[in-house]
């Protein structure tokens, strides 16, 4: 089961403007044959893309690119800007428009023939076949006006060419999905802890997620006036999903009431993220455990002790994987195997993580055990292994004045031990470059232990959503040094803290 069909919502309404750009001096037949051949372009994109590119015309004046990016702006369905100079256009008349650009902006280096003709190259030939002169005059206006883009190079019937844009595509669909986003917080933060607390006026400035508490006795009141014809409809799914290891179903049937409960103050508010903490359960009987995982899959986004941020992340990543292989989860650094060599870290969380993580070729488990902290029931949880692959681990922290996203490049592997008193989900995953390099940069970025982790999403995904949002970006990956990221890091906070002055 895909994230994206378990949570029923399928696409939303999604299209990327195509503009080219060219200028008048050339006659109405070249400019005619520039529509001609971006139109081709963009239907012949648009068949590798997940979304269509729409082509809105050929640009050669100053009142029409600004009227154009207005109309992108108004329209909602209209995740991002894609342009490319077929011939030269002057970049001055280009300064109104891009100004009033509220939307990702990719730019689009291409050319329409492939390969120059060798007889047939004259100057009627150069004049029309010009992206590689009009494209620098393009590129030098958004670099003088300091404007956050894309820049997608190479022959654009290429794999390599779409493969760039769709990556930017999803992060375009993921920062309109983030400028909507509310979060619920039932209760707040846990006592003491300091990474999962932040400025959420700051983020709602800069990433547009709205996060408000709700009251512990309202979703426990709800819990409690439940029918039983509601809690068997929702036991009927688990049963359909999962593979029952206990026969404790009291306990499974209150985690159906605690599902249906939170779900109901999630769609009452609008809200596709949560976070809850062990330490605020007032008249509940467990913590949400089983109830949590089966709304993960469902496309909520969730993290636990009050961390908002991480439950913001993971409802915005699993929208930009839409219809990706691969799941995504909240996941905790946990404990580690530090057998030389073969070091690796064990992910898991108190109950909380995603069956979309799990391994493809094993049905996870409903079992009840007692919880060990916050002196509630024992919950029922899923318990399974993870999938194995690369994937990413994301974190969000708040550097007081900005936040700093930090992405490690993971490999989860088949679990090695079998932990058969291990009562909760796991996977195992060794960081790259290598444990100790991987572990140290984590550390020195200021990495939480709550994260993101997702097998659907690559790097560049993350870091393309990054510079839509403007947020500092840190990558830990094969070529991390010590050396080179404590540069990046003292360079980078210079830079954020000058930047924000």
């Amino acid at each position: 089961m895909t994230q994206e069909n378990a949570s029923g919502m399928g696409r939303t309404r999604n299209e990327f403007w195509f503009l080219a750009g060219s200028q008048d001096l050339y006659g109405e037949e070249v400019v005619r044959r520039v529509g001609a051949h971006a139109r081709e372009m963009a239907e012949g994109l648009t068949a590798r893309l997940p979304w269509p590119l729409v082509f809105k015309g050929v640009m050669r004046s100053p009142e029409e690119i600004t009227r154009t990016m207005k109309d992108a702006n108004a329209d909602d369905s209209c995740k991002g800007v894609v342009v490319w100079m077929h011939t030269f256009s002057p970049s001055k008349m280009w300064i109104s428009g891009l100004s009033t650009l509220a939307k990702p902006y990719l730019h689009l280096h291409t050319q329409y023939e492939r390969c120059i003709p060798n007889d047939g190259i004259d100057m009627d030939y150069m004049n029309l076949h010009q992206s590689a002169h009009g494209d620098r005059e393009h590129g030098f206006i958004a670099a003088r006006m300091g404007i956050r883009r894309k820049v997608a190079v190479g022959y654009w019937k290429d794999d390599a060419v779409s493969g760039d844009m769709e990556t930017w595509m999803r992060a375009a669909v993921g920062a309109a999905f983030s400028r909507s986003l509310k979060v619920v917080r039932f209760g707040d933060n846990m006592r003491q802890v300091a990474v999962t607390e932040g400025d959420k006026i700051e983020a709602q400035i800069q990433f547009g997620w709205e996060v408000n508490t709700w009251a512990v006795g309202e979703l426990a009141a709800r819990i409690d006036s439940l029918k039983e014809s509601e809690v068997d409809a929702q036991m009927a799914v688990y049963r359909e999903r999962y593979k029952f290891a206990t026969d404790d179903l009291d306990t499974v049937r209150y985690q159906a009431r605690e599902e249906i409960a939170i779900r109901r103050i999630l769609d009452d508010a609008g809200s596709r993220a949560f976070s809850n903490t062990f330490e605020d359960l007032w008249n509940m009987r467990q913590l949400p455990g089983l109830a949590t995982q089966n709304l993960m899959s469902e496309g909520y986004g969730y993290a636990g002790e009050g961390d908002w941020k991480t439950s913001a992340l993971m409802a915005i990543f699993m929208k930009m994987g839409e219809g990706l292989s691969g799941g995504t989860s909240f996941i905790e650094d946990y404990t580690y195997d530090l057998n030389a060599g073969e070091e690796a870290s064990l992910g898991a969380h108190m109950l909380e993580v995603s069956p979309a993580v799990a391994k493809p070729d094993a049905k996870p488990e409903i079992r009840v055990y007692p919880l060990g902290i916050g002196g509630k029931e024992p919950p029922a949880r899923l318990v399974f292994d993870g999938a194995v692959g690369p994937a990413v681990l994301v974190t969000l922290v708040d550097m007081g004045g900005r936040f700093r996203l930090i992405c490690h490049d993971v490999d989860a592997i088949e679990p090695y031990l079998t932990m058969p008193n291990l009562p909760v989900a796991r996977v195992f995953w060794r960081g790259r470059p290598d444990f100790r390099t991987g572990t140290a940069a984590w550390i020195l970025a200021g990495g939480a232990h709550h994260s993101v982790l997702s097998y659907s999403l690559t790097a560049q995904h993350i870091e393309d959503w990054a510079e839509i949002m403007g947020v500092e970006y840190v990558h830990i990956g094969e070529d991390t040094t010590i050396s080179g990221l404590k540069q990046q890091l003292f360079i980078g906070d210079i830079a954020w803290r000058l930047s924000a002055k």
